[in-house]
């Protein structure tokens, strides 16, 4: 290339480049004026209090840009935030919440400002601690502002409970950021109630020392905020003071460790939880002694099937903690627990609670082990041709028939056909229903019997009836 072609190249080059950065400038130019504009009629509508109108210029300028905006702007549009923070109405509030996080650190210290002022209303202080939330996560672009989290703590000692349990809340949303000062916030007893339940959000290991100096305290709802966050975790500490708020005098807080310790049936070894949790079947509050039964009840065991017959055929056991104890012995699945069940079934004392029976029969139609179901079948088809008064009673017959057809046993066909000529329509439907459970077998005997002319009137048309349907 000659030394012509060479410079010419070289200015034209040059001339592109220039003339690129030009027409970058422009655009920024139009693009502040633009901004200008757009905060030139948020001011205009913050003068006239509009405050929608405000927030939507406001959404504008924080809106689909590549670039923020220059900090003159940011400052300004701040200032008008802030104005529709402190003198909109709650929807305005809600709607102006949105957009500060898109305004950058700027609004941090005017956001402080309002928090920390005494004299303003509750409402925008509550927004304003909602709004600063944001800016203390570590998912937020610019990191952990610290002081943010100071305000926050300073602001959750405040008279005011509900600023203080919004300050408490917004804590327990930063994680293991605030951990070490809501564990501060414990040695207060005015602010120990909402940084427990702070504490109890964050979900980490080290909450569980700082929790752990709680579960004695003389106010219930720290006590049981404790033990409902401890629970969750998987510690040595933690069992002793569950086992310790057994005997605790708030019945909210003994439900809550009779529940915690029977979802842990591998501590049953170590710490013999079916006489820890025993006593709790017999407690003064009803809801108690349900949760024992549901607890014992995951344990499993033999022992823990025998504390809940005890308690299921106790003339002083209300009916529906009895009814609880049924279904808590049908979790376990054992063949102790079906022996307790048949036995109370058939037993002289239960011939007049029908209640009790229609729930044993109908919890154990749902038994999903494969080597206890054909004896479940054979207490179910043997109770239905029994003389026991609960094989009257409609509801009993549908839960039979139901739990024959669950239990897929081919010996119950001629039980359900014979419940085809019931009385009640209901009964024979669930009979049916049963039978198309049984599959093709069930249909092959409906057809064999339909064609017999010795057979009675009355159930050879339900047949015929059933087949039909079938």
């Amino acid at each position: 290339m000659g030394n012509y072609s060479k410079i010419l190249l070289k200015s034209t080059s040059g001339s592109g480049l220039a003339a690129n950065n030009l027409a970058d400038r422009q655009k920024t130019k139009a693009k502040l004026k633009i901004m200008s504009n757009i905060l030139e009629q948020a001011q205009v509508a913050a003068d006239r209090q509009n405050w929608p109108l405000l927030v939507e210029c406001l959404q504008q300028v924080t809106a689909n840009s590549s670039q923020p905006p220059e900090q003159h702007i940011l400052d300004q549009a701040v200032s008008l935030a802030i104005a529709a923070l402190e003198w909109g109405d709650f929807q305005d509030r809600w709607e102006i919440a949105k957009v500060f996080p898109n305004l950058g650190n700027s609004a941090i210290a005017p956001l402080i400002a309002v928090l920390e002022d005494e004299d303003a209303d509750t409402e925008p202080r509550w927004f304003a601690a909602r709004i600063l939330g944001k800016y203390a996560r570590p998912s937020y672009p610019e990191g952990n502002r610290p002081e943010v989290i100071q305000a926050l703590v300073k602001l959750v000692k405040n008279s005011d409970e509900e600023l203080s349990q919004i300050a408490a809340q917004t804590l327990g949303n930063f994680g293991p950021l605030a951990i070490e000062s809501l564990a501060t916030l414990l040695l207060q007893e005015d602010s120990r109630q909402f940084a427990t339940a702070a504490l109890a959000q964050i979900r980490h290991a080290d909450i569980i020392a700082p929790l752990l100096s709680v579960v004695g305290d003389s106010k219930v709802g720290v006590r049981l905020a404790a033990i409902d966050a401890l629970s969750s975790f998987c510690d040595s500490r933690i069992p002793p003071a569950l086992i310790e708020a057994l005997k605790d005098p708030a019945t909210a807080v003994r439900k809550e460790a009779v529940r915690a310790l029977g979802a842990r049936a591998y501590l049953d070894g170590e710490f013999d939880l079916v006489n820890l949790l025993k006593p709790l079947l017999w407690d003064i509050r009803l809801e108690v002694c349900q949760s024992a039964a549901i607890a014992l009840g995951r344990l499993k065991t033999d022992a823990a099937a025998y504390s809940l017959v005890e308690l299921l055929r106790s003339s002083t056991t209300p009916i529906e903690l009895q009814i609880e104890t049924v279904r808590a012995l049908s979790w376990m699945e054992t063949a102790t627990a079906l022996a307790y069940l048949q036995q109370t079934l058939i037993a002289e004392f239960y011939n007049t609670n029908l209640l009790i029976c229609q729930e044993i029969v109908t919890v154990l139609g749902r038994w999903s082990k494969p080597e206890l179901k054909a004896t479940i079948a054979e207490i179910m088809i043997d109770f239905l041709a029994s003389n026991h008064p609960g094989v009257e009673s409609v509801n009993i017959k549908q839960a039979v028939a139901l739990g024959l057809g669950q239990l897929g046993d081919i010996r119950a066909l001629d039980v359900l056909i014979k419940l085809l000529a019931d009385s009640d329509n209901s009964v024979r439907l669930h009979s049916l229903s049963a039978l198309k459970q049984l599959g093709g077998e069930g249909r092959q005997k409906l057809e064999s019997l339909v064609k017999q002319d010795n057979l009675e009137q009355g159930l050879k048309e339900e047949i015929a009836i059933a087949l039909q349907e079938w």
